[in-house]
């Protein structure tokens, strides 16, 4: 079964409704890591179950390689969270996230950038090409751990 966009909706959905309300008392222009902490508050508000600058290792030719990435954000386990305050979302982001999902094995991705005058138009969504779907519930767990 192929991972569809609409399952995920009940996690990205309040994901990027807290990311807009970050945007609308924030504005664009500053750093990522200062939306960071915001976006935390919102979610926790939320009651979203999420882990910050979580690590994704890897093997390399039979070595792993512990920590050589980090996400900035896994949400109920299924949706890796890249936060960019850039001019433009570039391939590069994309491949990065593309990437985080596929070592961590999340079937979702969105990329979030802050620099835009409207947050919506900052927002990409992506699927695991290689990912199945999976069980998804709402977010009932420990907030920010």
């Amino acid at each position: 079964m192929t991972v569809n966009l609409a399952d995920y909706e009940h996690i990205t959905g309040p994901v990027i409704a807290s990311a807009i309300e970050v945007h609308k008392a924030t504005g664009a222009g500053m750093l990522e890591r200062a939306y960071m902490p915001c976006l935390e508050f919102e979610l926790r508000q939320r009651g979203i179950r999420f882990k910050v600058q979580h690590p994704i290792s890897f093997l390399y030719k039979g070595v792993s390689l512990d920590m050589a990435c980090r996400a900035d954000l896994i949400v109920d386990d299924v949706v890796v969270v890249e936060l960019k305050s850039v001019a433009a979302i570039l391939p590069i982001h994309e491949a990065q996230l593309l990437t985080y999902m596929r070592l961590a094995n999340c079937p979702v991705g969105l990329i979030i950038n802050f620099n835009v005058p409207r947050l919506v138009d900052g927002v990409r969504r992506k699927v695991n090409p290689r990912a199945t779907a999976v069980s998804t519930h709402k977010s009932a767990a420990a907030p920010g751990t």
